[in-house]
């Protein structure tokens, strides 16, 4: 018998495996949407294009869509004016699991049986189907033992929408924890009542009650907030591009559990994978202590050397035993992370009059951590921000840093150690590369910029936050004769406005203080002060607090 495809945990694999189908859930993990992007909408969410793209380099033949949402619909029109599939079947679903939602779906499971006798000429066998029923609990490719075994050391939650193998890889290599897929495809546990399976003539409607009860429910199906894993070390919530919807999940999580909740969105392509690790790194830091580095001969570290690897400039600091910041570098990255880092570190050397041989530690941080090749430890820019920020500004409870390629806002605790964070998405919105490319638009300089930016006079409103489109309003701008210091009055307000989007997302608190190379933008800084209503600290080495944080990790022989 032909093998038959599905997505949605809700699909009566039973049914399909009593007339002798082999089932497969979809697993798509695209490297592009070529396909998806010439037959669909081009705002379809990551997933349904994805379903597409798998289809098609697949030629999968025979699929079953359950209607959960308008992008599953799609999909089936999609692939339906395609044609060249020989059984697509779209299952409607009750949004509720009701007594009534269940004699509904019993009446939908006997014309997919209906549908079934007639595309492969067999007929329905209910004791082949109570037979399936007796094995009907699905871990997503581990069985209960495995959960059981893997439960004792601790693990992570996967949950929300579709993830698939790629971010479940992804998760466990970056944190050396298990996984658990909870996620809208991931565990399946379909219990009948009493654990007893009834006999005919009841077996279809006890099947979609049981169907309907799933311990692990979609949100999209029954709207029921998800109940957090009490065993795990902490949560990941993931996000679908072009789909908040399980943002409510992530909320409820974040209020009902007191382990570390991260919430990260994807295409569910193998892109921005710089920013992904990040995120997943500092969740890891978050949940498992730090580790040591080493020790030199002496038994402690004299001199130690912190790497901030940034998307625009590469940041070194050396520091002695004392805490005290002897040498410092701020370059140009340069067109690569490990040439950029060599000149930084050897600038910061200069300065401090030190040469590599006295150095007994060193820590990196920022997307080229990895890459650089001269650290013993790399420690994520989220930790390092917040060890550098906390270092300057003990009152510190909130660190807003916008860099060259990302924005973060940080909650601190008193001692410094990291609550919570969030990022911005992988548009360059609201970063310091934002404001570089409006500064050679309009012919200045970034200290120009700066300063000219306080000199406004009319309030202008950049209505676009997506670079190319802001770019197209600041030129429209330029020919009707507007003064470049009301643009970039405007420019500020937009970026502030999308930093405190995400601070107020955090829930952040006073007192705050700021990192990053646009600290040193003062109208920016004005634009922020003004929209949450408190003062931000700008500390002397805003731009240098990664690099310090990474110092300060390396000294204290932890990362």
């Amino acid at each position: 018998m032909n093998k038959i495809y599905y997505m949605c945990k809700y699909t009566p694999l039973e049914i399909l495996e009593s007339f002798g189908f082999d089932t497969e859930r979809l697993d798509p993990a695209p490297q592009n949407f070529d396909c998806a992007d010439s037959c669909a909408h081009p705002n379809l969410c990551g997933y349904g294009k994805a379903v597409i793209e798998e289809v098609n380099s697949k030629d999968i033949k025979a699929l079953v869509l359950i209607d959960c949402c308008d992008v599953c619909r799609r999909i089936y029109d999609v692939l339906k004016e395609r044609g060249g599939m020989d059984f697509l079947y779209l299952m409607p679903l009750p949004h509720k699991n009701g007594p009534g939602d269940a004699k509904m779906l019993e009446g939908v499971l006997k014309e997919f049986v209906t549908e079934l006798r007639e595309y492969t000429g067999e007929e329905f066998d209910k004791a082949k189907l109570k037979e399936s029923c007796a094995a009907q609990i699905s871990y997503d490719g581990e069985d209960a033992d495995d959960r059981a075994g893997q439960q004792e050391g601790g693990h992570i939650s996967l949950t929300g929408a579709h993830g698939g193998a790629l971010l479940k890889e992804i998760i466990k290599s970056r944190t050396d924890i298990p996984v658990f897929d909870n996620t809208c495809t991931g565990l399946r546990q379909v219990h009948f009542e009493g654990d007893e399976i009834p006999e005919n003539p009841h077996i279809m409607y006890e099947y979609a009650k049981a169907l309907l009860n799933q311990k692990n429910p979609c949100m999209r199906m029954q709207f029921k907030k998800g109940a957090p894993d009490e065993n795990a070390l902490g949560i990941i919530c993931h996000t679908v591009k072009f789909c908040d919807y399980y943002g409510f999940e992530y909320r409820h999580l974040k209020n009902e559990t007191n382990v570390p909740v991260l919430k990260i969105e994807t295409d569910l392509t193998p892109s921005s994978s710089g920013q992904i690790y990040t995120r997943i790194d500092a969740f890891a830091e978050a949940i498992s202590p730090k580790t040591d580095i080493k020790e030199n001969e002496m038994g402690n570290i004299k001199y130690a050397a912190g790497i901030d690897s940034g998307s625009s400039s590469t940041d070194a600091v050396v520091m002695d035993a004392d805490k005290n910041i002897l040498g410092k570098a701020i370059l140009p990255t340069g067109a690569g992370a490990a040439s950029g880092a060599d000149k930084a570190l050897e600038a910061a050397l200069k300065d401090a009059g030190l040469s590599r041989d006295d150095i007994d530690a060193v820590v990196t941080t920022g997307y080229g951590r990895e890459t650089i090749g001269l650290s013993d430890k790399s420690v994520t820019e989220i930790s390092c921000h917040a060890k550098g920020a906390h270092f300057l500004y003990p009152k510190a409870r909130t660190v807003i840093d916008i860099g060259g390629q990302d924005s973060k806002v940080i909650s601190l605790d008193e001692d410094g150690n990291v609550e919570n964070f969030v990022m911005n998405d992988k548009c360059a919105a609201g970063t310091g590369r934002f404001l570089e490319m409006m500064a050679r638009t309009l012919n200045l300089s970034l200290p120009e910029m700066s300063r000219m930016g306080l000199a406004w006079e009319n309030d202008i409103t950049i209505s676009s936050m997506c670079t190319v489109f802001a770019e197209s309003e600041v030129v429209s701008l330029i020919a009707d004769n507007t003064s470049s210091a009301d643009i970039i009055h405007g420019l500020n307000e937009a970026v502030a406005s999308k930093t405190v989007s995400l601070a107020r997302r955090l829930k952040a608190k006073p007192s705050y203080v700021m990192t990053g190379g646009v600290a040193q933008n003062r109208g920016v800084v004005k634009s922020l002060e003004e929209k949450l209503g408190e003062d931000i600290y700008i500390p002397g080495e805003a731009q240098l607090c990664g690099a310090l944080g990474a110092a300060l990790y390396a000294m204290e022989g932890r990362g």
